[in-house]
């Protein structure tokens, strides 16, 4: 091997060697004066131990009562033996009764006192609208408001849009008190009588509710009794005391419509989910089933009811399934049944001067008009005449007849469409319609996408409305309610303080301008 080269160290290395060694001794020095003075880093203190987390309450539901499990081994059942196996398909076939009885409609006579329920103890933790703002919507952002109005030229339009933005909201309770559902609205109305607002709202469980609006927080106050058992938390509660709210379970499903007789105004026809039709009779305090399949089993969920205006006992109903049927409410049995769509009708209406003509929307994107004069077909297989149809670039969610002859609807593609049809008074039975006459004379831009937790937006008119000018409303998704003419031009917006929630399910009284809306937690916003 060959011998290592002497490396030599320059006289500057050397130095700048010495100097770190120098600087090495003299830092020891300093932490050893430092420490034995009491300067130095002491031992680090030992981190405190976090506070444990408050468990939440976990509210005790009651279970519904169902076959209980018992030990095979115990019972002395040998496991993979053939009476394990027959005693595993009875428990099976247990569990599936009890959730078919569950769900199974009421077919019988209901007497109110016996189906009331409480309208207190029903809040839950109402975060239903989590998803809203992915939609697009923009909490209380208005659309309209004063400075439209003050804008508007047109006399005649601009003291009609004063007279509806003018409406108040409801003062004598907060919106978010008056619970008037337990579960979340689906339909929403109210009754005819002119001198005293008395609204009606159907929700996702069958609830019917009712609510006096002339009614006060302080005519409550005096109502209530005190008794000396009260404690200070109950003194309290009447010092500030929720409104008086009647509600009746009435079906078993959702109540997805319901109308009150045009002929008789204390009797009130809802449809429900659960495949049936039924009468309340406000004046007997009862509820009577009028329709529904005369096989149990059978699973046709009903979408919306409306009464023939000149006839009644005609009264029409839309299914899930795409059917519509009419059935006389005196002899419950003779139903007929016409498939108008190959998917869900979502709404249908009757025009009120001319019952005979049909609108229905679907989830096949069409809005049609039928002529019930004019039926084609076998025998239990008959269609009414098809006038004619108009697609949307997205489903139709509903459609809804005025006086006038003109349709609204309102559609997944963030439009709301009114069609006029002039004359049809006049028209011939199953007259055909050309491509012309069904294009909408008005579209509306409108946000309409609900999502999962808001119940779908649909156009209603005023039935009969005084001053004779053709109006709807519609909820908004930045929690107000829109009020257009029958030309598309917004009159109003109403809103206020107290709204939490979308109020998606609008509707005007049949001849007042009163409004009312609700929403998903079953609240209602009234404005007078």
């Amino acid at each position: 091997m060959a011998k290592k080269e002497s490396v030599e160290i320059s006289d500057y290395e050397r130095q700048r060697q010495e100097n770190i060694a120098q600087r090495d001794k003299l830092l020891k020095q300093l932490a050893l004066d430092a420490s034995s003075a009491g300067l130095g880093p002491g031992q680090k203190p030992k981190p405190a131990k976090p506070a444990p987390k408050k468990k939440p309450v976990v509210k005790r539901v009651k279970e519904e009562i169902v076959p209980r499990r018992t030990s095979s081994r115990i019972a002395g059942i040998e496991a993979d033996s053939e009476v394990a196996k027959r005693k595993a398909e009875d428990e099976y076939v247990a569990a599936q009764e009890a959730a078919k009885v569950k769900r199974q409609r009421i077919s019988g006579p209901l007497d109110l006192s016996e189906v009331q329920v409480a309208g207190k103890g029903w809040d839950k933790n109402e975060n239903f609208l989590v998803d809203v703002v992915s939609r697009g919507a923009n909490p209380h952002v208005r659309t309209f408001g004063d400075e439209e109005v003050k804008e508007t030229t047109d006399k005649e339009l601009r003291a009609l849009r004063e007279k509806m933005s003018g409406l108040e909201l409801y003062d004598g309770f907060e919106p978010n008190r008056i619970k008037i559902t337990p579960e979340r609205i689906y339909s929403l109305g109210f009754h005819p009588v002119a001198d005293k607002p008395l609204v009606f709202a159907g929700d996702k469980l069958g609830n019917l509710g009712l609510f006096d609006a002339s009614q006060s927080s302080s005519a409550v106050k005096h109502e209530t009794v005190k008794t000396e058992d009260q404690d200070e938390e109950e003194e309290a509660e009447e010092d500030d005391p929720d409104p008086n709210i009647t509600s009746f379970h009435l079906h078993t499903r959702t109540i997805s419509s319901f109308q009150f007789s045009p002929h008789n105004p204390s009797h009130l026809y809802t449809s429900s989910y659960d495949s049936s039709l039924r009468l309340l009779d406000l004046t007997k305090s009862s509820s009577e089933e009028i329709y529904a399949p005369e096989d149990t089993s059978l699973d046709e969920p009903i979408s919306g009811v409306e009464l023939d205006p000149h006839s009644p006992h005609t009264l029409y109903f839309s299914r899930l399934d795409g059917h519509v049927g009419r059935t006389d409410t005196r002899a419950p049995n003779t139903v007929d049944i016409f498939q108008l769509s190959e998917k869900k009708i979502g709404g249908f209406s009757l025009n009120p001067s001319c019952p005979h003509f049909l609108a229905t929307a679907s989830l096949d994107r069409t809005m049609r008009i039928w002529d019930l004069r004019k039926l084609s077909g076998k025998k239990g297989a008959q269609l009414p005449a098809l006038c004619g149809e108009h697609e949307s670039r997205l489903s139709v969610s509903h459609a809804a007849f005025n006086s006038a002859g003109q349709v609204a609807t309102a559609s997944y593609d963030d439009t709301i469409k009114i069609h006029s049809f002039e004359g049809m008074s006049g028209w011939s039975a199953g007259r055909d319609l050309e491509v012309e006459e069904m294009a909408p004379s008005a579209v509306i831009r409108h946000n309409n996408q609900t999502g999962r937790w808001v119940t779908i937006l649909r156009a209603q008119w005023q039935q009969h409305p005084s001053d004779s000018v053709q109006r709807f409303c519609i909820g908004n998704m930045n929690r107000f309610v829109d009020i257009y003419t029958s030309r598309g031009e917004q009159l109003a917006q109403l809103g206020g303080a107290g709204i939490t929630a979308v109020p998606a399910v609008a509707q005007f009284h049949p001849t007042n301008d009163w409004v009312a809306a609700g929403t998903a937690s079953g609240k209602l916003c009234l404005w007078m």
